[in-house]
C-alpha cells in the first residue's frame, strides 16, 4: 500500500511535540514583539501574523497543531499581530546569516552529508573570517543553530545593529561576497582581509585552472564548478556579456599553462591575460567569498530583509524531520575534533517503528542517527522511524510496508 508522503511524518511531529518536555523548547527574547508564523501539512497557505504574550501559551499553540514548520520574526514589533505590515510598527530586527548548502557551485545535494559537512566550513568561515575579524561582531551577541536541513543559521543580536536598514545591511552582505572590491586597489593598499585572500587565492586559482585545462573527467567537472562560482554570484565579468561559457573558461584555462605568463600572475601582473583578466580576478574573488546568495529564495534576502521570519530552534523541520538545533561556536570547524554534527545531534526521538521504503531518486547517500545509506533508484530498504521520516519528506523514498520492529 502507498501511503502519503508526510502523513506519518505529520503524525511523528504531533506525538513529539506533545511529549517533549516544556523547558527543553527554546524561546526568542522580547518573545511578547515576534511575529510567529507555521507552515501547515499539505501546502496549505502559512498561518502567520500569530503573536504570544508567554512560552505557555506559544508552546500551547505549537502543540495543538503539530505544524510542519515554526518560525518567528527576526523584527521587533509593537503590534506583532497586525494583519498588515505597515501596521504591525516595526522598533528593529537581529541580524540574520542563512548558508545553505545547495547553493554552493560543486556541491552535490544527493550526497547529504558532504554538503553538510561543506556548508558547516562555510559558516565557520563566514564568522571567522569576516563577522569576528572584520566587523567586530561579539560571540556573546551569537546564537548558531543548524537549520534542520541544509545548512546553517547565525542570528546576531547586539543591539546597535537592530536599526539597521537593508541598504546598511546590504553592505555588510557585499563586502562578504566580495562585490566591488578592486583588486588592484587592494593589492596595493593597506594590509586587510580581502587583501590577504586575494594574495593567498591567485595561487589556488592557477592550481585551479590546471586541472580545468585537463581534457577529462576531472577537468570538465572544474569548469562546470568555475562557471557556477562566477554565474551564480553575479560577477562582473558575467555580468557584462551575459553569463561566462564554457569556451572562454576553457581559453583561460589554457592562456594560464604558459610559464611566464604564470610567473608573471603570481607576481601581481594580471594584465598579462588582457581581456580575461577580469574573469580570473572574478574566480580569486569567487573562491573566498561567503556563498549568501542563489536563484530563487535567496540566503542574501534573509539578511537583507528587515521583517524576515526565520526557522525556530528546537522546532522540527517539516523537509526532514530533523530539528532545528543550537550549538555553541566552538564546535562549529567541522574539521576540529568534538565539532557538532547535524546528523547525529539534531535527531529528534520518534518511535521504534520499522518501515520499508522503494527509493524513486536515481542516487543518494543519506545518514541519520546510527543509519547511513547508498541509495538507488529502485532499491528497497528497511529504515527505522527517522530515516524513514528524513527520506519520505526528502522525497528520495516511498513508503511500501510497515511491520512492527
Amino acid at each position: 500500500m502507498v501511503e502519503s508522503r508526510w502523513a506519518r511524518a505529520a503524525h511523528r511531529f504531533h506525538t513529539w511535540y506533545g511529549s517533549t518536555p516544556a523547558d527543553e523548547f527554546w524561546y526568542p527574547p522580547r518573545l511578547r514583539t515576534r511575529e510567529w508564523m507555521f507552515l501547515d501539512w499539505g501546502g496549505k497557505p502559512p498561518d502567520r501574523h500569530r503573536a504570544f504574550d508567554t512560552r505557555a501559551g506559544t508552546l500551547a499553540h505549537i502543540r495543538r497543531v503539530a505544524p510542519h514548520s515554526c518560525f518567528y520574526s527576526t523584527a521587533y514589533y509593537d503590534d506583532p499581530a497586525a494583519r498588515k505590515m505597515n501596521d504591525k510598527g516595526w522598533n528593529g530586527a537581529d541580524l540574520i546569516f542563512d548558508l545553505d548548502g545547495d547553493h554552493l557551485s560543486g556541491v552535490d545535494p544527493f550526497d547529504f552529508p558532504s554538503m553538510l559537512d561543506t556548508i558547516q566550513g562555510q559558516a565557520h568561515r563566514l564568522w571567522h573570517d569576516f563577522l569576528h575579524p572584520e566587523f567586530g561582531f561579539e560571540e556573546q551577541y551569537l546564537q548558531l543553530t543548524f537549520s534542520g536541513h541544509r545548512g546553517f543559521h547565525l542570528h546576531y543580536r547586539e543591539p546597535k545593529f537592530w536599526q539597521l536598514d537593508s541598504s546598511a545591511r546590504r553592505e555588510l552582505v557585499s563586502h562578504i561576497r566580495g562585490l566591488g572590491a578592486d583588486v588592484s586597489v587592494l593589492r596595493s593598499g593597506p594590509d586587510c582581509g580581502w587583501r590577504r585572500r586575494i594574495e593567498n587565492g591567485i595561487g589556488v586559482m592557477l592550481g585551479q585552472l590546471d586541472v580545468a585545462a585537463q581534457d577529462d573527467t576531472d577537468g570538465r567537472k572544474m569548469i562546470k564548478h568555475l562557471l557556477a562560482m562566477v554565474n551564480d554570484r553575479g560577477s562582473a565579468a558575467s555580468t557584462r556579456k551575459g553569463k561566462v561559457g564554457t569556451r572562454k573558461m576553457r581559453t583561460l584555462a589554457t592562456k594560464v599553462q604558459h610559464p611566464e605568463r604564470q610567473e608573471r600572475i603570481l607576481a601581481g601582473n594580471t594584465k598579462a591575460l588582457k581581456n580575461h583578466e577580469t574573469l580570473f580576478l572574478d574566480l580569486v574573488k569567487g573562491d573566498n567569498s561567503i556563498v549568501l546568495s542563489a536563484g530563487g529564495e535567496t540566503d542574501e534576502a534573509v539578511t537583507l530583509d528587515i521583517k524576515r521570519v526565520i526557522r525556530w530552534p528546537t522546532g522540527l523541520h517539516g523537509k526532514s524531520g530533523l530539528q532545528v538545533t543550537e550549538f555553541p561556536l566552538s564546535r562549529l570547524d567541522p574539521d576540529e575534533e568534538g565539532s557538532f554534527d547535524a546528523l547525529s545531534e539534531a535527531v529528534p526521538r520518534f518511535d521504534d517503528r520499522n518501515s520499508t521504503l522503494e527509493v524513486t531518486v536515481e542516487r543518494a547517500v543519506a545518514r541519520v542517527g546510527d543509519e547511513e545509506l547508498e541509495l538507488e533508484l529502485g532499491d528497497q530498504v528497511e529504515v527505522g522511524a527517522n530515516m524513514e521520516t528524513f527520506l519520505t519528506l526528502k522525497g528520495w523514498a516511498r513508503p511500501i510496508r510497515v511491520q512492527q520492529s
